[in-house]
């Protein structure tokens, strides 16, 4: 009797386990969220601990341009996207007809003016060749660095979609290359200047802080974000996401990993 009995308290223990694994299962989310190698998919990886204790799975998938992570978000591909700052996002939903917005401001990335042909912008020569990136928010922004540089003078009152077009003064006669910003990293050999973004900067071991020319103050306002549909911006998972990319994990790892170059925009 007590053997049955001892049989039964077993088999309703392991029922109750059983069904206490089944429902910890049930309730886990698996978020996808598309990004940039670096830094982003080091931050995510940086918060997947802490979104596993509230049953968050975060599934990264890396992207190698500024394009398709937001293609792949619009169509449902993705959950989430974490590698683009606003004035990107908000040029690329106008430009696409696209309905996606931003949850959470996450970090800065400085874009810098980077050489290995000179030390000082005071060695620039004259009709020396500069690489920029060829999207337009991107492109825009390379422009203004290189007025604050002292470089250019552009028409008055222009913004990020500044051109080439919109160059009023040149005075070295500098010979702007507009290539896709993943390119630029290889192309840094063969110019005199490149402007590079910092993420990618970082592929080939250059420390903004250290290695560029000239750099954006940490006032940028071009804070990259995570970007979801807009009729998902009120989804539970997603707004763990946010808050854990808000946290001091985050701080954390920005600073001790990239040392000021890449800055908390929270």
């Amino acid at each position: 009797m007590k053997k049955n009995v001892s049989l039964i308290l077993l088999a309703a223990l392991l029922t109750a386990l059983l069904i206490g694994s089944l429902g910890v299962h049930a309730a886990n989310t698996v978020l996808k969220v598309g990004a940039s190698p670096t830094p982003h998919v080091g931050i995510l990886e940086s918060v997947k601990p802490q979104l596993a204790k509230e049953g968050i799975t975060l599934k990264i998938i890396e992207f190698q341009d500024y394009v398709q992570p937001n293609l792949a978000l619009a169509e449902g591909e993705l959950d989430a996207n974490f590698f683009q700052h606003i004035p990107y996002l908000e040029q690329f939903c106008k430009d696409r007809k696209l309905d996606l917005v931003a949850i959470a401001k996450v970090h800065i990335e400085p874009m810098g003016i980077y050489s290995k042909k000179i030390k000082s912008l005071k060695e620039l020569k004259n009709k020396a060749s500069v690489a920029i990136p060829n999207d337009p928010t991107n492109g825009g922004r390379a422009l203004l660095l290189l007025q604050q540089a002292k470089l250019i003078e552009l028409r008055k009152g222009v913004g990020l979609t500044a051109t080439e077009l919109d160059i009023v003064k040149n005075p070295k006669g500098l010979q702007i290359k507009a290539l896709e910003a993943a390119q630029l990293p290889r192309v840094l050999p063969d110019v005199d200047l490149a402007i590079i973004n910092t993420n990618y900067a970082l592929t080939i071991n250059l420390i903004p802080a250290r290695d560029a020319l000239f750099i954006e103050g940490k006032e940028s306002p071009y804070a990259n974000v995570l970007a979801v549909r807009a009729k998902d911006k009120n989804n539970p998972a997603l707004l763990k996401l946010a808050k854990a990319l808000n946290s001091d994990t985050v701080k954390e790892y920005l600073n001790k990993t990239y040392q000021g170059s890449i800055v908390p925009a929270f």
